[in-house]
């Protein structure tokens, strides 16, 4: 049988693509909450599914924190603080700036879309979307956007919190919120193969899974800022894997006691889909460190402190995976339809590509509208066995969501390409 293995790369300038966006749209700073990198304002109460003026309720304002976090993030070097912000995830933030990001929040006003070029903060001007302990149902629309992001080369990193953990009163809590998300959207039932079990669990582990260095998933325990090896849960949850659903899924850290492999008792766990990865935690004590709003008074420091400082290798290590494009399922062979992309969109009048063969195989790449239209039809000619480039002239493609199908005589594969002038 013969076999065509592609890797199918854009190397054209990428817009944002070192850009991580946290979400606050959900009621993560209701109640004794505080997850978000910057409270910038303290000025509105959550009332179940309804945000108020605080001034209008008699009671102390919640975080209500802005786009871009201040002061500005370029006066953060090595020996920047978590306190240049407050927030109870701003130590997170901050060590994503050190290592190089840009770091925004999606405030609670704000919409959820991707490929929605009209929304200045669309998920495709971004390479991360970090939700942390959502305390409200995502809407239809939202749920479609936030797996076509990651479908399209993004990464994901949700955090869930205990059962039972509703603070606004709206009769949602994160897992049940995470759980919707995955299981009730109209792109993929389960695309993760990650649910998060209604548990409430406390306690430390050092049940960590043992990854080769062929594992895709390696880095984020043997990763930049080194190997973690012990996890402190403080009233968390667990997640069900299910690999019938995502072949790739794997749990990184299990239950104290557990086997340090399998599909239950998963604290935390990784995927690819698609183009793109997903981190999932099972407690937001982890992320927490210490700060938020002067009413708050269940934040302590779960970053550095818990777990010997583990939490932030973890952490840190697995965002910088986030950030790196998936690479780990490039191939393209017969019956197999996949390729992958590193992350859109793309602002060059040309996009460049290149992949390899290990034979010669007519070749042809097509650029096609949502509505089905065929924009340009290019055969891809005088290839050769190894790497081949090849550049689509796209200063007549207006911005939007497109396709890009490669084409050869074994099959064809479909991939979202973003188009931002």
């Amino acid at each position: 049988m013969k076999k065509l293995i592609l890797i199918f790369l854009f190397t054209a300038s990428i817009a944002n693509a070192q850009k991580i966006l946290f979400d606050a749209t959900k009621a993560e700073m209701a109640a004794n909450a505080d997850w978000v990198i910057d409270a910038d304002l303290n000025n509105i109460y959550f009332s179940g599914t309804t945000h108020l003026p605080y001034a209008s309720t008699g009671t102390t304002g919640q975080s209500n924190p802005q786009r871009i976090p201040t002061p500005a993030q370029s006066g953060i070097t090595s020996a920047t603080t978590e306190t240049y912000w407050t927030g109870a995830i701003s130590a997170l933030a901050v060590d994503c700036v050190k290592q190089g990001y840009t770091v925004e929040s999606l405030p609670f006003n704000s919409q959820i879309t991707f490929g929605n070029t009209s929304n200045a903060q669309d998920l495709s001007k971004y390479k991360v979307f970090v939700i942390d302990e959502p305390n409200m149902s995502f809407s239809a629309i939202e749920k479609t956007a936030i797996i076509n992001f990651v479908k399209g080369g993004g990464g994901l990193m949700i955090v869930s919190d205990h059962t039972v953990s509703d603070r606004n009163f709206d009769g949602i809590d994160s897992p049940i919120a995470l759980n919707d998300l995955l299981s009730n959207n109209t792109v993929q039932n389960n695309p993760f193969g990650i649910s998060f079990d209604l548990v409430d669990i406390s306690g430390n582990s050092s049940a960590f899974a043992s990854l080769t260095t062929a594992s895709p998933y390696y880095t984020i325990l043997h990763g930049t800022l080194g190997n973690p090896n012990l996890i402190k849960w403080t009233n968390g949850t667990t997640m069900t894997l299910s690999t019938a659903a995502n072949s790739s899924v794997k749990g990184l850290v299990f239950k104290s006691g557990s086997s340090t492999t399998g599909t239950t008792n998963v604290m935390v766990a990784a995927a690819t889909y698609q183009s793109g990865k997903v981190i999932a935690i099972g407690d937001s004590s982890i992320l927490d460190d210490g700060t938020g709003d002067t009413g708050d008074t269940s934040l302590y420091n779960g970053y550095t402190v818990d777990a010997n400082g583990n939490h932030r290798l973890l952490l840190v290590n697995a965002i910088i995976w986030l950030m790196t494009p998936n690479l780990s399922t490039n191939d393209f062979e017969q019956n197999n339809n996949r390729f992958t992309v590193a992350p859109n969109p793309s602002e060059d009048k040309q996009i460049h590509f290149s992949f390899i063969a290990n034979e010669v195989q007519d070749t042809t790449i097509s650029i096609i509208d949502t509505l089905g239209r065929t924009i340009i039809e290019m055969p891809l000619t005088q290839n050769t066995v190894g790497i081949n480039y090849q550049s689509i002239d796209a200063s007549n493609l207006q911005s939007g969501v497109y396709l890009c199908k490669l084409s050869t005589s074994n099959g064809s594969n479909n991939l979202q390409q973003v188009i931002l002038k």
